[in-house]
This record gives structure tokens, C-alpha cells and sequence, in this order.
């Protein structure tokens, strides 16, 4: 019996000090797009997502809310629930790394392969911490001015005796692997950016931290007096979720990973320190990663301080779940960064969906409840996926198959502009009347044909055309343009 096709894709497991912001968002959709176009094509796909839980940021922000770590992480994974909930996020997999269950028994297991492969040893490490980034810095990574130039704080010193990893044993196995296709890294100029990394030589990587200093964590296999720090423990997810450690068929059921989607700002952890581990344990690498840019608002980074921060939640409940998947997979670039204001939104909305998509299912159904008899007979191909379509959701390029789809609506238009058949049908000739009937029944078939192209895109809208189609009734307006009182920021 044939072996299931089945499909993996894993987003990034968000850390959870605060809410989820418009970023994830972005990685969730774009992820959830290609996992529903994987379903689409018969594939038994698993789709993870989930929450980073451990390391000291959470403690410190947790006690800065009067909170004990773990009271706080079961709150915040809640927020990124109901995010992805409203969002029509189709996940198979919430996977939270203080999940004793799901989770601690693969990380550990992954670092007793680890220890066997000879690659953990114990030594004396001093350097400069920083808690925003949950890592240490080299001072060449540090402003003028001796602070972290993404948090604008000076990092802390810190000296104590940690579990190394050998990450530097693996530069070139995974120089390697990339440069002959192994692991395929998304779009070329991040698999130049890593390879350059990878060129100059990887060094070895403190591996833990004193328990006395990080409680908050998964303690180390063998020695309770150290806690596993986030390498071992965050990048474990991906095969912990699956079984890694406690269900081995699931395991070797989806690994690798077809796809992992992550962000530029975590292309080193997922390109070299990753695959080292992974390599290691005597495991098979990722197929691909695909690394998406950053989501600007005017040119800028988005910052509480500027005023340009675009709150997702906030965009979802005046325009909807739809509306917020639709300009993110159209209008932000995947391979580079995007930029996005409310402003420009709000005209893409009018513009394109109110004026656009809903505009036409409206005019098309509204003839076909007044002039035809019954709902349209579907064929097998009406139900069918484009594959030029289907082939750039595959490569993450769902801006092109947006314009493609767009291209179905504009022809459409036209045909209904050519042929008018809300005049013809009204003809006293029999003939005329008749080519409008089927003008309309094919343009009826033509928005079935965008719903279904929509799905995995917009889930919603794509239901209701569908709906619509099959009971020959005008849908409720799918898109209302905004009003004055709507249109406010």
C-alpha cells in the first residue's frame, strides 16, 4: 500500500512578553495559505504553530505584572489563540514549550543525542547578555554608545560556567547541504546571507544557564543544577510536536519539515545553529525554509513612540478576517520587506474588494436569482485549481497568484461590459434572451470558479460565494465600501 502523501509546515513559536502583534499575523497567513492550498491537493498536512514560553524575559515581565511565568504564558498563549481564531488560522498544532507532556521529552531527548554525538561539554563563559534579545552580543554587534541597538539598553555582563554546544564542528556540513540543495533556503538573498555566514566559521554556543539564574525552563538532562537554554529548547518544537521523543510513527510520519516560515531577524537560529543540531542527533534536515522580510508602516519600523503601529485585531474588526488576509498576501511582498498604514488599507479595501471582488459576485448573482429558474449545474472543472495558480502558492510567491486571480476577475468585468446580458435578458427577441440566460449562467460559473480560488486565501468569502452559487441567491454585500464613520483611523 502506498505510503500517504503527507505535508509539514511549521511557522515560527512566538514569544509571548506581549501581545501578538501585525508580524505575526503575517507569518501565520502566508503559512496558512500555503497549508490550505497543501489540503486542497490531497496532501495529509500538519500545520504547527505556538508559543516560546521559557528564558528570563518572561520572568521579569511576568513579575513586572504582579505574576507568577507560568499564570503569564497561559494568559499571552490565549492572546495569540484568539488572534489566530479571528484571523480563520487553520493550525493543526498549538504547541507551548512549558508543556511537560507534548514538549520536555523530546527537548531532552534531543540533547542526550546531543551529549552521545560528543558535542555538549561544560565550561567557564563571560560575555554580554542581552534580555531583549534572549542571547548574547559581541560588543561589534553593540551601538556606539555600548547598548543593544534594537532595545537601547546596555546588555548585561556575565560570567558563569554553561553547557557549550559544537556548533563550530558543523560549518561546513552545512555549507554543504545548502549550497548542493539539501536544505533549499527562501529567496536567494538569504541563502547568500547565510552562506557568507557560514564562510567566515561558526563558533560554539553557550548551550544553558545556571539554574540559580534561569529557573524558568527545562532543566538539563542529568545535572539539575543547569536549565536548558532557548537553543535546545525553542528550535526543539519542530520535531517535539510531532512526536520526537515519545511517539516515534507521528515522528516519521511528517519529518522534515516541508516548509519552516520564519522571519529575516531568525534566519542564523534556523539556518546554521538548527541544522547543526539536527545533523548531530542524526537527523534529517528541513526541506526548505522560507524567510519572509519585515512589515513596515510608512517606510518605518512600526513603534509605539512613532504612532504607526497597525494592531491586527483592531484591522479584523472593522474590515474583517478576509479583508486582513487579502492585502497581507497581495500587498506585502513575501521575499522582502512590505509596508502597510491604515490609510493604504483602507483604499486597497474600496478599491479592490469592495469595488472589486464584491462588486462583481453581487452584480453576477443578482441577475442569476432574478432571471434564472434554479441554481447552475457545476461541472468538475468549475470546482477546479488553476495550476499556475496552485504552483505559486507552492513557492510562497502568493502576491503572483493574487494578481492571477485578479486577472479572473477583471476578465469578468469584461464580459460583462461586452455582452450586457442584464439588458439582453429583458429582449422581446427569444434568441437574445436566451444568450443572456447563458451568458449569465456562465458568468455564475465564473465566481464559482474565483471562489474556489480564494479558499485558501480568503475562507470565508470563498464560502459564502459558494453558498451563494449553489442556493442562486445574491450573497450579503461582501465587502461594504466604508462609510465616513467607518473610514476614521
Amino acid at each position: 500500500m502506498e505510503k500517504p502523501k503527507t505535508f509539514y509546515i511549521t511557522t515560527p513559536i512566538y514569544y509571548p512578553n506581549a501581545r501578538p502583534h501585525l508580524g505575526h499575523a503575517y507569518t501565520s497567513t502566508i503559512a496558512d495559505v500555503v497549508a490550505r492550498c497543501a489540503r486542497l491537493r490531497g496532501a495529509k498536512t500538519h500545520f504547527l504553530t505556538g508559543t516560546d514560553e521559557h528564558g528570563a524575559k518572561i520572568v521579569r515581565t511576568a513579575h513586572a505584572e504582579g505574576k507568577e511565568p507560568q499564570a503569564f504564558v497561559d494568559e499571552m498563549a490565549e492572546h495569540f489563540k484568539r488572534l489566530f481564531e479571528e484571523l480563520g488560522i487553520s493550525y493543526d498544532q498549538f504547541i507551548r514549550t512549558s508543556d511537560q507532556s507534548v514538549h520536555w521529552p523530546g527537548s531532552q531527548a534531543l540533547w542526550q543525542k546531543l551529549v552521545q554525538a560528543g558535542d555538549i561539554y561544560k565550561a567557564p563563559y563571560e560575555g554580554l547578555y542581552c534580555v531583549g534579545h534572549e542571547a548574547f552580543l559581541t560588543e561589534k554587534e553593540l551601538g556606539a554608545d555600548g547598548k543593544c541597538p534594537d532595545h537601547g539598553v546596555a546588555p548585561e555582563h556575565i560570567k558563569e560556567e554553561n553547557y557549550f554546544f559544537r556548533l563550530s564542528k558543523y560549518t561546513s556540513d552545512i555549507k554543504r547541504r545548502i549550497e548542493t540543495g539539501e536544505l533549499v533556503i527562501l529567496p536567494e538573498e538569504r541563502r547568500n546571507e547565510i552562506l557568507a555566514l557560514l564562510h567566515s566559521g561558526l563558533a560554539d554556543i553557550s548551550f544553558s544557564r545556571p539554574r540559580a539564574n534561569l529557573s524558568w525552563g527545562i532543566p538539563v538532562p542529568g545535572d539539575a543544577d543547569q536549565t536548558m537554554y532557548v537553543w535546545c529548547d525553542a528550535l526543539s518544537n519542530y520535531i517535539t510536536a510531532i512526536g520526537y521523543g515519545r511517539d516515534e510513527k507521528q515522528f516519521k510520519q511528517f519529518w522534515p519539515a516541508d516548509y519552516h516560515v520564519i522571519g529575516k531577524d531568525i534566519l542564523r537560529f534556523h539556518a546554521a545553529i538548527w541544522p547543526a543540531m539536527l545533523i548531530s542527533a542524526g537527523l534529517a534536515l528541513p526541506k526548505c525554509i522560507m524567510v519572509h522580510g519585515l512589515i513596515m508602516s510608512g517606510g518605518r519600523k512600526m513603534s509605539k513612540t512613532l504612532g504607526n503601529v497597525v494592531d491586527p485585531t483592531e484591522l479584523i474588526e472593522q474590515y474583517g478576517a478576509d479583508a486582513v488576509r487579502y492585502y497581507l498576501c497581495r500587498h506585502v511582498s513575501p521575499f522582502s520587506d512590505g509596508d502597510m498604514t491604515k490609510e493604504g488599507f483602507r483604499d486597497v479595501y474600496n478599491g479592490e474588494l469592495a469595488n472589486g471582488i464584491g462588486n462583481q459576485v453581487s452584480r453576477v448573482m443578482k441577475m442569476a436569482e432574478e432571471h434564472l429558474g434554479a441554481p447552475v449545474s457545476l461541472t468538475e472543472d468549475d470546482s477546479a485549481f488553476e495550476p499556475a495558480v496552485m504552483e505559486f502558492i507552492e513557492r510562497f510567491e502568493l502576491n503572483r497568484a493574487m494578481d492571477l486571480i485578479f486577472e479572473h476577475v477583471a476578465k469578468g468585468d469584461l464580459y460583462v461590459q461586452e455582452r450586457e446580458p442584464y439588458k439582453k435578458i429583458r429582449s422581446t427577441e427569444p434568441a437574445d434572451s436566451a444568450q443572456a440566460k447563458a451568458d449569465i449562467e456562465k458568468l455564475v460559473r465564473h465566481v464559482f470558479k474565483l471562489a474556489v480560488h480564494l479558499e485558501p486565501f480568503m475562507p470565508d468569502t470563498a464560502k459564502e460565494i459558494q453558498d451563494a452559487v449553489r442556493n442562486n441567491k445574491k450573497p450579503k454585500n461582501l465587502f461594504p465600501r466604508l462609510a465616513a464613520k467607518r473610514d476614521r483611523n
